[in-house]
């Protein structure tokens, strides 16, 4: 299974890139997985309704371009699906037996996702009814995902 995790904005954190470094390294013996970062748009702290949506149609742009059209896309949103470990396992696991190979997480910025990429998503994921910062996001995820493996292994990590 190739997993794609496509991310807005660079990671500056040192702490959270050894922890995605460790569960990568972790998954690598179940999967491929692989982390693209789309730049962010700048923007000015206050934003109205438009400049938002532009930003996020700008962000949109560059996170569909990485996505290939056999790609099963599952988005990261509050409003997304909420999911038990068990629940993210069973569909990795279906997936896999249904032959998509390829499977994209995507995680937008800080405004979130444009609509264009909720409409491309074949679904929805959501951690929590809370906001995360996006960068705290890919390691939840990474961790998440290799989780999902071990479940789905019968392996002794998931208690």
């Amino acid at each position: 299974m190739n997993i794609t995790i496509i991310t807005v904005g660079k990671l500056k954190e040192k702490y959270l890139k050894q922890g995605i470094a460790e569960y990568a390294k972790r998954l690598s013996a179940y999967a491929k997985i692989e982390i693209i970062e789309v730049a962010d748009e700048k923007a000015p702290e206050v934003l109205s309704i438009t400049e938002m949506e532009q930003v996020k149609q700008k962000e949109s742009e560059r996170i569909l371009a990485k996505i290939s059209p056999d790609t099963h896309v599952i988005a990261l949103a509050i409003e997304g699906k909420m999911k038990t470990s068990e629940e993210l396992a069973k569909t990795l696991d279906q997936l896999a037996t249904y032959g998509k190979s390829k499977i994209a997480f995507i995680i937008g910025g800080s405004l979130g996702l444009h609509k264009d990429v909720m409409d491309r998503a074949n679904d929805t994921l959501s951690f929590s009814k809370m906001t995360f910062p996006h960068q705290l996001m890919r390691l939840i995820l990474v961790e998440q995902i290799y989780r999902s493996f071990r479940i789905n292994r019968g392996e002794p990590y998931h208690k």
